[in-house]
């Protein structure tokens, strides 16, 4: 039988933050999910940017 309820899992979205200031054109944008109660604020994560060919910092955004 399925769960009845709304879950703690949601959906977020993760943004480069140095794409941005770099100028260079399009995004780099990652979908992952998190659960709502044991990470309530807005998570940080060392993601790949393959436009900037490095390892960058994503942030959630809304």
């Amino acid at each position: 039988m399925a769960k009845k309820g709304k879950g703690n899992r949601i959906q977020v979205i993760l943004e480069c933050t140095e794409h941005k200031s770099s100028g260079l054109p399009g995004t780099s944008r990652y979908i992952t999910t998190k659960n709502r109660k044991n990470t309530p604020g807005r998570i940080e994560i060392k993601k790949y940017n393959p436009i900037m060919r490095k390892y960058t910092i994503h942030k959630e955004i809304k």
